[in-house]
């Protein structure tokens, strides 16, 4: 198969340099090795490009209209490779994510917003459904699903972003109504607020004091399918609710919601990060994956952690307080025997 873009380059560098000599030199070649790219050109094209005498060089009619579209084609395939280097760097293009729609739409979302803001040249699409997508139907470029990916087809690249922790919460108007639950024994006494869709309730998985898995059912009069409405209704003191942390982790902060039975945890759902195994991952891909990989872990345990942190703020205070009171008394010391010592 014949080489279109043969003896193009030399071509058009040998009319803007004016001599095949000068054209040689800013290519890095021979002036013959000019001259024959050329002379193999004008005979794959049948024409004559140049009329050569001893002393000068100029196009012929063929030449000059030939050289135009020449000069414009690699205009195009030098904006081309610029365009590549750049997009190695900056994130370009358009990116397309598909999310679950409340996990996307408090977690997901934001993040992949604060990338647009600061890429101007990516062009983001995000959609929200809690569908399984398929990415080459539907154009997707990455998809976050929770749930293990045995059902994965074989040509995708999955990296798990951690598990999503559901706790028990309730708000303290309604623990001081009705008690605080020490046991999951101890739930068959409270009201739950709970996740229902058509006719069916899902019953709260949850381990026992032996670490017996156990599936709860509680005393319940509200129902929804949004869970949404049911960390509302929590705060409300209208129930125990079990809830992914992420959703509550602000009501959690604030003390609208207090968790309960932390010791009997139930089963963690598995979230991950999915896009079609290639073999050169674009720039705005890389960029986004590593976005997700670094911001949304946290957010999935975030919750869980509220307590240990205060805890752990709460140690940092203690051990300041007792260096400073360390160190106050070691000066009172100093000073004691630099008194006794006068």
């Amino acid at each position: 198969m014949t080489d279109r873009l043969a003896g193009i380059a030399p071509f058009v560098h040998a009319v803007e340099a004016g001599s095949f000599a000068l054209a040689a030199e800013r290519l890095n070649l021979t002036r013959s090795a000019v001259g024959k790219s050329i002379a193999r050109l004008e005979e794959r094209l049948g024409t004559r490009l140049f009329q050569r005498t001893t002393r000068s060089q100029s196009l012929t009619e063929d030449g000059a209209a030939f050289y135009s579209h020449c000069a414009r084609a690699l205009a195009e395939l030098e904006a081309g490779e610029t365009s590549l280097a750049a997009a190695r760097h900056e994130p370009q293009g358009r990116l397309h994510v598909g999310v679950p729609v409340l996990f996307g739409r408090r977690c997901v979302a934001p993040l992949l917003l604060e990338m647009a803001a600061r890429y101007p040249r990516l062009e983001l699409q995000i959609s929200f459904t809690d569908r399984i997508v398929d990415l080459v139907d539907e154009g997707v470029d990455l998809v976050v699903r929770s749930g293990r990916l045995s059902d994965a087809p074989a040509d995708l690249v999955a990296r798990k972003l951690g598990e999503q922790t559901m706790v028990l919460v309730a708000a303290p108007e309604y623990l001081a109504r009705h008690g605080t639950p020490r046991c999951v024994a101890d739930l068959a006494h409270h009201h739950a607020v709970v996740y229902a869709s058509g006719r069916r309730e899902a019953p709260w998985p949850l381990s026992d004091q032996g670490g017996t898995m156990r599936e709860i059912t509680m005393k319940q009069r509200l129902r929804f399918d949004d869970l949404e409405t049911i960390a509302e209704a929590a705060k409300a003191a209208a129930g125990i609710a079990r809830l992914p942390c992420w959703l509550i982790a602000d009501a959690l902060r604030s003390g609208e919601l207090v968790k309960l039975l932390t010791d009997t945890p139930g089963p963690r759902v598995e979230m991950h990060l999915g896009w079609r195994r290639t073999r050169h991952l674009p720039t705005r891909m890389r960029v986004a994956i590593d976005l997700l990989m670094m911001r949304v872990p946290p957010m999935l345990t975030i919750g869980t952690e509220a307590e240990q942190e205060r805890d752990r703020d709460r140690d940092r205070i203690v051990s300041k307080a007792g260096r400073r009171s360390k160190a106050r008394q070691a000066g009172n010391a100093g000073r004691r025997l630099r008194a006794n010592s006068l």
